[in-house]
């Protein structure tokens, strides 16, 4: 997924055995073993897009979705 929009959607999954960052059917879909709990977890999905991505993760914000599992992502 090089040529990424500037917002795109990616499906989490928290409390996953190890965190990753996968792609399926054009879909990003981050697994992070941390608790959804006072946002710990959308920390981490910045954390782990950021790295997938190699962007720096004050460039990526999440602007939909804050308490679910389907995110939408703004990047820059």
């Amino acid at each position: 997924m090089k040529d990424l929009p500037k917002t795109f959607n990616v499906r989490v999954s928290p409390h996953a055995k190890q965190s990753q960052v996968l792609e399926k059917d054009g879909v990003l879909h981050v697994y992070t073993n941390v608790a959804p709990e006072k946002g710990k977890a959308n920390n981490a999905v910045i954390e782990l897009l950021a790295e997938y991505l190699k962007v720096p993760k004050t460039s990526i914000s999440i602007i939909r979705g804050l308490s679910g599992r389907t995110k939408v992502i703004k990047i820059g």
